[in-house]
């Protein structure tokens, strides 16, 4: 039998998060979004990918950092609030063992939840709590290709009508994360896989080789793509676009018809946090407010209320099982497309990094499992990154994706409508005003160092507005009063400070507390936005 592979597997992971950090307060709930998706999934993708490279595993996978996650894994202010909220669950988890030692059962799931978080702090610690740089050396030993994204994940196409706020966007991203990892990406995630006519000028000239596309965007593309979503195709400017493949996407994200809706994983919803008597858990709670510890007891069972507990070792062997089912899919689809295609297909299969362990707490799992199948079950594809099929296979069909996102029907609705339009209202407003004193500042002697200052701030409070996270939050319904007020209060500082530097009363406090409350991206750059 050939080992030579008739195609090609591609797993691209987008991990963000928006840019939450209040060092006005000693805790902060939403902070914990960031401490529950360290703990969850980046952690243990680490810890899964290291392994399998420290066994000599050879695989290929892309991991797409965002430049607002990555400023916030550097932090030291995080870094330390994480620690410290380690250090809350284990304590959390010693009350949990006297509560529960007369129950077996739960008693070893509080056992086993304090071996799960201890993992992590060792793991952190290990790293300097500098995952950033540990996920550059997985790069660097060729086990995973990095990507990057605009620099605060801003819908691109809804920003489109000012071309400066692309291009600040981009090209602050792709600076910044060359600042950290010490190379210029070649990927670019867009956010919200968002792509419209054009946009591949920007890229190319940013040196972007190719990004990711929802299916329906190459689908509809300006020429019928010969071999559908199962090639990559190349834009007007010689940028590849990649598009997800909607079967990988129901099996690995459907909660109700993939993978991770089995009753046998855990029940994400049934959380301590919530659950239980509220003078017991208030010691471990933000702000006097319930949120998840990350302590679930009760695995997902059925539809109904009624939960049976949690078992990790059967859970283990359900991804065991899911991860073979899945890499004998692929295995088929492959050998079926192959023969029709004068280049060997490649399935593209974007994920947001964080369904891996957050979401779906057997993701990780799930795909260490996927990875080792993949490599040692099967020959019929190989596990690559964009890069790597674009290297191997460089000459493609030309067309022009659709424009498109991957939300709701490919389209934009579900970050602009009834409930978020004034947003984009208020951004437009901002960005032309940004242009005015780009352009002002641009065109006589450089600003003294004082308002070159400020002007940098104006444009951190803009990109910071621009973030498609807000518009998501407050069309799900979830944290919207919180991402409502971050774009309102990222908007009231850009004008107070445009005021400011238009009036020439620049007060140097005022900015200071800024620069420090609003502190990433100490490459933006007004220049931009002339």
């Amino acid at each position: 039998m050939s080992t030579s592979p008739r195609g090609h597997l591609a797993f691209v992971l987008h991990a963000h998060l928006p840019f939450v950090r209040h060092p006005e307060f000693d805790r902060f709930l939403e902070e914990r979004w960031l401490f529950e998706a360290i703990t969850e999934t980046y952690l243990p993708l680490l810890r899964s990918w290291r392994r399998m490279a420290e066994e000599g595993i050879q695989f290929r996978l892309t991991l797409s950092l965002s430049p607002s996650l990555r400023a916030m894994l550097e932090d030291p202010l995080l870094q330390a609030r994480y620690r410290s909220h380690l250090d809350d669950l284990l304590v959390l988890c010693d009350k949990e063992r006297e509560r529960l030692r007369s129950d077996a059962h739960m008693a070893r799931l509080a056992d086993w939840y304090a071996h799960f978080f201890r993992e992590q702090r060792d793991l952190f610690d290990a790293c300097d709590g500098r995952l950033a740089l540990a996920f550059r050396d997985l790069h660097h030993r060729g086990v995973i290709e990095l990507a990057t994204c605009a620099v605060t994940h801003g819908l691109l196409p809804l920003l489109a009508s000012q071309p400066q706020t692309v291009e600040a966007q981009i090209a602050t991203g792709l600076d910044y994360f060359e600042s950290v990892m010490d190379f210029r990406a070649r990927g670019l995630w867009l956010p919200e896989c968002g792509w419209f006519p054009g946009l591949d000028e920007v890229l190319r000239r940013h040196g972007i080789d190719y990004f990711f596309t929802e299916s329906i965007g190459v689908e509809h593309a300006s020429s019928r793509p010969v071999y559908g979503v199962h090639a990559p195709i190349f834009t007007e400017r010689d940028v590849a676009a990649f598009a997800r493949d909607q079967g990988i996407t129901r099996e690995v994200w459907s909660a109700d018809a993939g993978f991770p809706g089995d009753p046998v994983y855990r029940e994400f919803y049934h959380d301590i946090g919530h659950d239980l008597d509220w003078d017991y858990i208030r010691p471990h709670m933000p702000g006097n407010v319930r949120c998840d510890t990350g302590i679930k007891y009760f695995r997902i069972t059925g539809k109904t209320a009624w939960k049976q507990p949690y078992d990790p070792e059967a859970a283990r062997e359900r991804a065991a099982q899911h991860a073979a089912q899945f890499v004998f899919t692929r295995a088929s689809q492959v050998d079926y497309l192959a023969p029709g295609m004068k280049v060997p297909p490649v399935i593209t299969a974007p994920f947001d990094a964080e369904l891996f362990g957050h979401w779906w707490f057997e993701g990780p799992l799930w795909l260490d499992y996927v990875v080792r199948k993949s490599v040692f079950d099967q020959t019929s594809f190989s596990l690559v990154t964009p890069g790597d099929y674009l290297d191997r296979h460089p000459v493609h069909q030309r067309a022009t994706p659709a424009c498109s996102t991957w939300g709701r029907g490919g389209y934009l609705d579900y970050w602009l409508n009834g409930r978020t339009d004034w947003i984009f209202a208020d951004l437009k407003r901002c960005g032309s005003r940004m242009i005015r004193l780009a352009r002002k500042f641009s065109a006589t002697p450089p600003p003294d160092a004082l308002t070159r200052r400020a002007l940098n701030q104006c444009v951190r409070e803009l990109l910071l507005a621009q973030a498609s996270d807000w518009p998501f939050i407050i069309s799900g319904g979830t944290a919207e009063a919180y991402a409502a007020r971050r774009v309102r209060d990222h908007v009231r500082r850009f004008h107070t400070l445009a005021e400011s530097i238009e009036n020439e009363r620049i007060d140097p406090e005022v900015l200071a507390a800024l620069e420090f409350a609003d502190n990433p991206f100490p490459n933006a750059d007004y220049r931009l936005f002339a």
